[in-house]
């Protein structure tokens, strides 16, 4: 294995190890909640500026912060679009003290924590994690007025985009398999709506969204590229809110209140499109065509003690689609997630938080198609059920120790089938109580440290121990973490990371009767775990007192059991796909640069990414590398909203990539009466992913108003929001087909766009 043993052992050597200080200490903890909702603000900052130190809070709001004993002490409490809240205490014994921040009601400049603010991007140790702010989301102008996370995501440096319009998304040269996606803790398989325009996640629902895609904690795995990690909303507990929305193709309305007040609440969110309804009138005579979606969450929270809460979060996402032609293409696509949350947070004492998880969730996609005569099907279903216990403990505010386990029950259910079918209808449909089904066991313990040595050094070390282990085959890992910052100034830093990454399951991409599916598999004796290592290094810097943040990142990382579909397959009615299979591997390296500014009435970011991914299997291209085939070498992302006064906001989005690569055909053979399916014109391809398509760039507006207004004596807010996607209009490719000019007899390549200018309205409000 390759893992070197001094790392190891200098991580164990750290790992729990704090300095004492004969000077008597104490502790002061609690939570920090926004005064107007009571949500947990996650990330607050907890600063002591006569001793240099502080903390945050984590993701249920909590911090504690060990500091020597003083008869009059001022804590600053901050977070970003907060008003700054002081507090002096008398410290000669452990205080509990929960602090409610209220919302800046002037310009942003008003939030400018000068002296204060616990500077994360250049003092913590940590590389490669991005914090999304919920606001921003709700902000940027996105495709037909609906705003959504995936978007976001696609906009930070590191990231590739998929096709057009799509919230698909790739990170530092890893497929799409690679990211892990959870919701409250619970695995999202599929994160997209059907075609890919949506993703899956109401962002009004949301309280928190993270990207991690470097320097991994130990506490996340089961993927080799990123952790994208979503935290819900827990609902109002002190005044019933209504926020919702009306726009082209979705409408969406949420609901929060507290059912005990200050104890106990709930959300209720849900979204539905109404492209069925759209699409009707437009459609052809003897065409038949149903396509709708939704997505429901709901959360409650109970504070049933001071030191114990409950939440039940449950997600719900549904994709419908149904398309008929007299003579064509057939349809039916229906996919979905589901997931159940249940946590119990509780305080053992000031410096032991813990949470305790049971997670259920669930994955189906069933897909079935006709083409001129030829029937195909589709089915993979996943059922997850999860245990998960974790413990933070802060020693001193220097040091912070993470453990815990997860353990994971996974039935997997796949099947495909593709055969010659008579009539326009399909009969031969897969018998799922014939299907073989596979279980497994994954679990994994960890553990992971947080320590400031010096003012000039800091360390996050942890080791994360996976296991998988299924009737046929068990596989063991070990996986050490570390993350170093040195500290140049105040202002700046250098940051080196190393992460070993190991994934169990696999998503194997195929086509059939020109409809794209993909297959989720466990590891076989054949096929075995992915396995990553990544190396990173970088230089942050912050300008005007933390007004402005930059940042540098090199990583260097190599991908191993990489799995694609052998050329020429298609799908059996088997899970055990395995001689169907071909192995690979990968190497990405790149540079990111990020340049962000938080405060003010401008707002945004500036990131571009130099990178390149290339892939090698013994069985493909003749077993030479060939491109990735979302390699992109040069990505760049503008963003930026400005705030004109309190009801006027414009923003924009401009996107600029190196074109996708894709395989261009050396040359083509005519055969006629030849007796078999192969008549005509084909061509001969030699050189896999051998050509790039054009530069992909895009510029998106929008205009916010918003005003109180009243009705039936009620106040509530109302915002409209006028938005273009694409302003220019530029033909993007979307994808490249090849024919032969019947005049000419010569073939040509034809470009296919999918997207133009696309202008949206959307009318929110809130009560």
């Amino acid at each position: 294995m390759r893992i070197q043993l001094s790392i190891v052992l200098f991580a164990l050597r750290l790992l729990f190890f704090h300095q004492t200080n004969a000077q008597e200490k104490f502790t002061v903890s609690g939570t920090i909640t926004d005064n107007e909702a009571g949500e947990a603000l996650i990330g607050a900052n907890v600063n002591v500026p006569a001793l240099k130190t502080g903390t945050n809070t984590n993701n249920y709001g909590f911090y504690s912060l060990t500091i020597p004993h003083t008869d009059s002490l001022e804590i600053v409490f901050s977070h970003i679009g907060y008003a700054v809240h002081a507090k002096k205490i008398h410290l000669n014994k452990n205080i509990e003290l929960d602090i409610k921040l209220k919302i800046s009601t002037g310009s942003l400049d008003e939030v400018v924590i000068t002296g204060h603010q616990l500077d994360e991007n250049v003092t913590k140790p940590r590389m490669g994690v991005i914090d999304i702010p919920i606001k921003n989301i709700q902000t940027l102008p996105m495709i037909l007025g609906e705003s959504d996370v995936l978007k976001m995501v696609q906009l930070q440096p590191g990231v590739q985009t998929g096709n057009e319009g799509t919230t698909g998304y790739f990170v530092r040269g890893g497929n799409a398999d690679q990211n892990l996606v959870q919701l409250d803790e619970a695995i999202v398989y599929n994160p997209n709506h059907i075609f890919g325009l949506f993703s899956t996640f109401n962002s009004r629902a949301l309280n928190n969204v993270t990207l991690i895609k470097g320097g991994f904690p130990a506490q996340y795995g089961g993927r080799l590229s990123s952790i994208l990690d979503i935290t819900m909303k827990e609902g109002n507990n002190r005044k019933f809110h209504g926020d919702g929305g009306i726009g082209l193709v979705t409408s969406q309305l949420t609901l929060e209140g507290p059912i005990k007040k200050e104890e106990a609440s709930f959300i209720v969110s849900g979204r539905r499109t109404y492209i069925d309804l759209i699409a009707k009138p437009f459609l052809a005579p003897g065409s038949k065509s149903n396509y709708h979606f939704y997505d429901l969450n709901a959360k409650v929270n109970w504070k049933f003690t001071p030191k114990d809460r409950l939440f039940l979060s449950f997600f719900n996402g549904r994709d419908n689609a149904e398309y008929n032609e007299a003579q064509g293409i057939n349809y039916k696509i229906l996919f979905g997630n589901s997931t159940a949350t249940l946590r119990w947070n509780h305080l053992f004492g000031q410096k032991l938080f813990a949470n305790s998880s049971f997670i259920y969730n669930e994955y189906e996609q069933d897909i079935r198609a006709i083409q001129d005569n030829f029937f195909s099907q589709v089915f993979s279903g996943i059922n997850d059920v999860s245990g998960k216990t974790e413990f933070q403990y802060f020693p001193n505010p220097k040091h912070i120790v993470l453990f815990g386990a997860h353990y994971t029950y996974h039935k997997f259910l796949s099947s495909g089938k593709s055969e010659a079918q008579s009539g326009g209808t399909a009969g031969s449909n897969i018998n799922l109580g014939k299907v073989p089904v596979k279980y497994i066991n994954e679990f994994a313990l960890y553990v992971n440290d947080e320590y400031t040595i010096s003012d000039k050094f800091s360390t996050s070390l942890g080791v994360r121990v996976p296991a998988f282990i299924a009737n046929d085959v068990s596989y063991y890992r070990l996986e050490p973490r570390a993350t170093i910052r040195y500290s140049i100034n105040n202002t700046s830093s250098i940051k080196a990371a190393y992460t070993l990454m190991n994934q169990f399951l696999h998503l194997i991409p195929s086509s059939t009767a020109s409809v794209p599916t993909d297959i989720w598999i466990p590891s076989t004796p054949r096929t075995r775990p992915q396995i990553s290592e990544q190396y990173a290094i970088g230089y942050f810097r912050n300008f005007r007192k933390n007004q402005l943040e930059t940042s540098m990142e090199m990583y260097y990382k190599t991908m191993d059991n990489q799995v694609l579909f052998r050329e020429g397959n298609q799908l059996i009615e088997s899970l055990d796909v395995d001689s169907f299979l071909v192995y690979g591997s990968g190497i990405s390296y790149g540079v990111e640069f990020l340049v962000k500014k938080n405060t003010g009435r401008f707002t945004g970011w500036l990131s571009y990414t130099l990178s390149k991914t290339d892939q090698k299997f013994d069985s493909l291209n003749f077993g030479n590398t060939f491109p990735f085939t979302y390699d992109r070498r040069h990505v760049l992302s503008l963003v930026g909203a400005y705030k004109i006064n309190d009801r006027w906001t414009l923003s924009g989005v401009f996107s600029y990539s190196t074109g996708s690569v894709y395989t261009l055909p050396e040359g083509r053979i005519t055969v006629f009466h030849g007796g078999t399916l192969f008549e005509g014109n084909y061509f001969v391809y030699e050189n896999r992913n051998n050509t790039r398509l054009n530069a992909y760039h895009r510029l998106d507006i929008s205009a916010s108003y918003k005003k109180k207004r009243t009705i039936f004596k009620k106040k509530y807010e109302s915002e409209w929001v006028f938005g273009f996607y694409n302003i220019y209009s530029r033909q993007n490719p979307y994808f490249v087909y090849f024919e032969v000019d019947p005049k000419t007899d010569e073939p040509r390549a034809t470009q296919v766009s999918l997207l133009p200018i696309i202008p949206s309205v959307t009318y929110n409000f809130k009560f």
